[in-house]
């Protein structure tokens, strides 16, 4: 995740913390950070699954958790 899309996550749970009148910004922003990265990872799945969709075995699933690792040496 690049440091401009935790300063977007970080400005959104801090809008959402103000709406809701609350003083825990950083609960949201954990919340907001986690939710990012679980799409992150779907899409890499997605991706591998559609990778794999015409081959004539299933996938390993240690190449999914090597690619999701992966996104963090990029």
């Amino acid at each position: 995740m690049t440091n401009e899309e935790l300063d977007r996550l970080w400005f959104e749970a801090m809008h959402q913390s103000i709406e809701a009148n609350e003083n825990f910004v950083r609960y949201r922003f954990a919340a907001l950070v986690a939710a990012a990265e679980r799409e992150e990872c779907a899409k890499v799945c997605d991706r591998m699954a559609e990778e794999y969709a015409f081959e004539p075995f299933q996938p390993d699933p240690l190449d999914f958790s090597d690619a999701i690792r992966a996104r963090g040496e990029t």
